[in-house]
């Protein structure tokens, strides 16, 4: 914690690189990735402060959209969407993701229910090798099912069909740094 208490105090002494910050946020991407604390959304995609809208969510979940229960994740995406406008995005699973993995493997979560509940928005349990460590195929339809339920969003379909956002699918590779984007072309994930 000390290394981070440092920082912190540290960041602070540039106050003019941040000024500009304070007239407010115009991120054009909005960008869904996994809780996960090797997934840097900055690191990954060079982006400045004010550059990305962020929702991380453990595995990454887009869950369904209810106008009965709102979500935080479906608030996240409406006003990024509809008061950002922001015209693209991504949403972004990784290797080595425990979520997913579990899914796969169809591990006992009984331990931790509010885990195991949250993990039952993922449905269909995403395909793949369980002994792969990687979980590279469960990830990755994983991360397209979260991207066609995006799609039942409202405020999603109604830019998607004005031609005002674009969805995208991303696989980042945590022991490589690699990005790999789906093509439906083909139907793979290629490198970026």
């Amino acid at each position: 914690m000390q290394p981070l208490i440092d920082n912190a105090r540290t960041f602070g002494q540039r106050p003019e690189e941040f000024a500009k910050l304070a007239e407010g946020q115009c991120p054009q991407v909005l960008f869904i990735t996994c809780s996960d604390s090797r997934v840097v959304p900055a690191l990954i995609t060079g982006a400045r402060p004010g550059e990305l809208f962020e929702l991380r969510t453990a595995g990454n979940i887009v869950p369904p959209h209810t106008s009965q229960q709102p979500t935080s994740e479906a608030a996240t995406i409406e006003y990024a969407v509809e008061v950002l406008g922001v015209r693209d995005i991504v949403v972004c699973g990784h290797s080595h993701c425990g979520a997913v993995g579990a899914l796969v493997r169809g591990d006992d979560l009984t331990a931790v229910p509010a885990v195991r509940d949250w993990l039952a928005h993922a449905t269909p349990r995403p395909a793949g090798a369980a002994e792969d460590p990687e979980v590279a195929e469960g990830v990755q339809a994983h991360v397209l099912t979260q991207l066609l339920r995006l799609r039942s969003y409202p405020c999603v379909a109604r830019k998607l069909t004005e031609g005002r956002l674009g969805l995208h699918a991303w696989y980042y590779e945590v022991h490589t740094g690699a990005v790999r984007a789906h093509r439906p072309q083909t139907d793979t994930f290629e490198s970026l």
